[in-house]
Order: structure tokens, then C-alpha cells, then sequence
């Protein structure tokens, strides 16, 4: 399986931006253990505070990989481009949150991705990538 993970704005500063939501590890040290755990896969990690260069990547790789797993981050709640880009991509697009957005503020209750995202996973923190990773290997499978 060849997967594309995919971070928004203000990921880069996981494990310093608001710890009590977000936790304290670093994605880029979250992202050595899904390497690991996930060796016999090929994960491809890229992030960005761009809408443009989000929007861009799922181009570049939404015909390509076997699957993308999505944290647009902030502009889930705002970006239809990225919506876009998502509906005109073959590649099944699991949108993840790290934090449970229902439970926050109610702006962050509105997602552009989840109409055009096979599905959704939010509040599990970090884990909630391993979600996604493993149903787009198990769906592959069946």
C-alpha cells in the first residue's frame, strides 16, 4: 500500500501548540513510529500552513497512492478548493482530527472535507492516524 498522509496549517507545531489538546509528541516524531509500524507500506508525509500547496499535493498524489489521510486542519472548516480537490481525485481520502471538534468551538463544527472524504475520525488524538492508515490497508483488502 502506498499512503499519503497530509497535515494542514499549525501541525508543524504539534508537541508546542496547546498541549492539552494536542499532546506533546512532534508529528515528525509520531511519524517514525508509523514508519515502523507500517514498514511494509510505503508512507509519504507532507505538511503544509498553504492552502494552495494542500490543494496541489492532493493532485499530485490523489491518482496516484492507494490512499490519503487527511488533517486539513483549520481549513477544513473553510476551504472549498480543497473539497474540490478531494472530489476530483480517485484516491479515497480518510479526513482525521486529532482533537474531538465537536467540542470545541462551533465554527469547528462545519467541514467542507467530510462530504467528499470516504470517512471521518476525530477526538483520538494522534491514534486516530493509525485508524486511518489501517482501514484504507483493510479496505484494500476486501
Amino acid at each position: 500500500m502506498n499512503i499519503t498522509i497530509i497535515n494542514g496549517p499549525n501541525l508543524n507545531l504539534l508537541g508546542k501548540r496547546e498541549p492539552e489538546i494536542y499532546g506533546k509528541l512532534s508529528f515528525q516524531e509520531y511519524y517514525k513510529t508509523l514508519a515502523q509500524d507500517y514498514r511494509d507500506h510505503t508512507l509519504e508525509y507532507f505538511q503544509s500552513n498553504s492552502e494552495g500547496e494542500l490543494v496541489s499535493k492532493i493532485q499530485e498524489v490523489g491518482f496516484k497512492v492507494d490512499g490519503i489521510v487527511l488533517n486539513a486542519a483549520a481549513y477544513t472548516h473553510t476551504s472549498v478548493a480543497i473539497a474540490d480537490a478531494i472530489a476530483a481525485v480517485n484516491a479515497p481520502v480518510i479526513e482525521v482530527h486529532i482533537s474531538n471538534v465537536y467540542a470545541r468551538e462551533s465554527f469547528r463544527h462545519r467541514s467542507y472535507v467530510s462530504p467528499v472524504a470516504r470517512g471521518v475520525i476525530v477526538g483520538l488524538g494522534l491514534t486516530g492516524y493509525k485508524v486511518a492508515i489501517n482501514y484504507l490497508i483493510e479496505s484494500k483488502q476486501l
